[in-house]
């Protein structure tokens, strides 16, 4: 039995057998740029980045948007951004539910568009012991935003009442009573009363409020106008009391008050589909909200971040506001939403896609689970195992099959670690099999087998195999990712008008075919409806002067509430002849990105 020293919230898993607090695990690992948004010409000769992660040198910033657990991205961030981020607001998951579910419109329908298996992960990490897993998972996590802030830092931690109380006992162990300063509360007036429940409408949420070090915090005293003017009593201070002025025939001086300082109420409506700036997503909260926290809790140009940061609310606010900003989400989706709404605001200024690389697989192969799970994918795919390798796994007639694990994407470093000892041993084609991929892979990925003189295939595995008992009996199909076709065409300037002088010319390109890979996902009622291959696409943009490094979106088209029609082409004038390299990056309704490369000579 564990001595009691101390009032705190304990739960199982918190200790160890020998009653040690488990110590939270910080997994490091490098980052990887593989988009690179409103970064001008200029700008893109002019910044130096690291050769191996593509990321800006320190004396350069770039905002950053993250895809990938973030209990890892923290860790990953400690090295550079421990104690230098001003302000963390997080909006967490409260409770089981639609964590990773989110709705999808396409060719007139809509549907709920289910979890990854990666999200499917995380989702049973957090969940899978009820409380406790949630408390787990939410203490790990604290812990490293604590570290990440600055000492003049603060966080607001988003609740509702079930699960808040708890959150609030933890964070005064992490974070210290003295370090909390309040209980901001969210009233939305717009919350519909079911007239079902025996109960008082709940149409509040809360968000605690704490500092790095106690009193330490940054503050900004904010007013809103008054609705209509008040009359307070003029009130002067005259020997320590409070006197109310009053004119020469001794009535009190009156004075209009148009304005007032902000409480800890915040009155916000919630997000419905009638407001505008809706995108569809479940958990959104309104901008107007995270606005009166940065406002409030940072100064311009300090570093704010969002760990769970859904439709990319806080990156947008802090965007408008003048803040920089480090914003993460597990979900594919969620990123693609952020980046969407951050490329509508005017002037948003170049921010970073990343990705985490280089994912650890020791857990399972320690326990003996990761040569079970290889075997089981083996044998769904009709593929026998093979030894002797460390990256490639089983061979399928003349391919070999390198197995993706089941709680990372396929990376761009692990393909290249695979095709190095393919081509060693004299492979001439591999299957990456994966549960996912790296965002920027795809027909990059060919280019990357042809200087390994290997042929690549990138083969997604299906969602249903988790329900196969039998692999050797059962057969499940093996899909490749998205395919896209293009079509393009050069037309010169007009001829030089002296001798020596270089013409460039303009360049068309246009969508010919997409072809998704799983549409057995969407249901029947919502495929019927889709027309045309677009209506597959949710946005799309090009690299017009691809590298070989980062994916420089100097070209977009997307689907907004305002304009849900897709453009189909873009042009390009090139001032200089020469061969180009242009890349154009598909981002599908699922919120997956298909790549696809064309050589154009100019």
């Amino acid at each position: 039995m564990k001595e009691v020293t101390r009032t705190e919230l304990v739960w199982a898993g918190k200790y160890d057998e020998k009653d040690q607090l488990h110590p939270v695990e910080r997994t490091i690992l490098p980052f990887q740029v593989v988009e690179t948004v409103n970064e001008s010409k200029a700008d893109r000769e002019k910044v130096q980045r690291d050769l191996f992660t593509l990321l800006p040198r320190d004396d350069t910033w770039r905002n950053m948007l993250i895809w990938g657990d973030n209990k890892v991205v923290m860790s990953s961030l400690l090295p550079r951004f421990a104690g230098k981020i001003n302000l963390i607001y997080i909006d967490p998951p409260f409770a089981t539910g639609q964590d990773f579910s989110f709705r999808v419109r396409v060719g007139g329908g809509e549907f709920v568009k289910e979890p990854s298996i990666i999200e499917e992960k995380a989702y049973r990490d957090t969940w899978g012991r009820g409380l406790d897993s949630y408390l787990q998972m939410m203490y790990e996590r604290l812990v490293l935003m604590r570290e990440l802030l600055a000492d003049d830092g603060s966080i607001y931690v988003h609740l509702n009442d079930k699960r808040g109380p708890y959150v609030k006992a933890m964070m005064d162990e992490i974070f210290g009573e003295d370090c909390f300063i309040e209980q901001v509360v969210w009233y939305y007036p717009n919350k519909m009363p079911d007239r079902r429940k025996k109960l008082f409408t709940n149409a509040t949420e809360f968000l605690l409020f704490y500092s790095k070090i106690p009193g330490g915090n940054k503050w900004h005293t904010l007013y809103y106008k008054r609705e209509r003017a008040s009359k307070q009593p003029v009130v002067k201070k005259i020997k320590g009391e409070k006197v109310v002025q009053r004119d020469e025939q001794g009535r009190p001086l009156y004075m209009e008050v148009t304005e007032s300082m902000r409480d800890n109420l915040l009155t916000v409506p919630m997000l419905t589909g009638a407001f505008s700036e809706y995108d569809y997503f479940e958990t959104q909260k309104p901008l107007g909200l995270l606005q009166v926290i940065i406002e409030a809790s940072s100064d311009p140009g300090d570093l704010v971040a969002d760990f769970f940061c859904g439709s990319g609310t806080t990156l947008v606010a802090a965007e408008k506001l003048g803040r920089r900003w480090i914003g993460c989400d597990l979900s594919k989706w969620a990123i693609q939403v952020t980046r969407k709404r951050l490329l509508q605001i005017e002037g948003c200024k170049p921010f970073d896609i990343l990705n985490l690389g280089n994912y650890e697989r020791h857990k399972l192969a320690a326990n003996g689970h990761w040569e079970r799970y290889v075997q089981f994918i083996l044998e769904l795919y009709r593929a026998e195992p093979v030894t002797g390798f460390r990256m490639l796994h089983g061979r399928k007639a003349r391919a070999y099959v390198h197995v993706g694990s089941v709680d990372s994407p396929v990376t761009m470093r692990e393909i290249r670690q695979t095709l190095k000892e393919a081509q060693d041993a004299g492979v001439r084609e591999v299957h990456f099999l994966g549960w996912d991929f790296e965002m920027g892979l795809h027909d990059v990925v060919s280019e990357v087998g042809d200087d390994h003189g290997v042929k690549v295939r990138l083969v997604s595995i299906p969602k249903e195999s988790l329900e196969v008992a039998h692999p050797a009996r059962e057969e499940v199909r093996f899909f490749d990712l998205n395919y896209l076709d293009l079509e393009h065409e050069v037309t010169s300037l007009s001829p030089p008008r002296a001798r020596g002088e270089k013409k460039g010319g303009t360049l068309t390109v246009w969508l010919k075919d997409f072809i998704i890979a799983n549409p057995e996902y969407l249901p029947d009622e919502v495929r019927a409806k889709i027309k045309k291959f677009t209506d597959y696409i949710d946005y799309w943009a090009v690299d017009w002067d691809f590298r070989g490094d980062t994916f420089h979106n100097q070209w977009q088209s997307f689907r907004t509430r305002k304009n849900p029609k897709l453009g189909t082409k873009a042009t390009h004038t090139y001032e200089q002849p020469g061969t180009y390299k242009v890349l154009v990056k598909v981002v599908d309704i699922f919120g997956n990105d298909t790549t696809k490369m064309v050589e154009v000579e100019i």
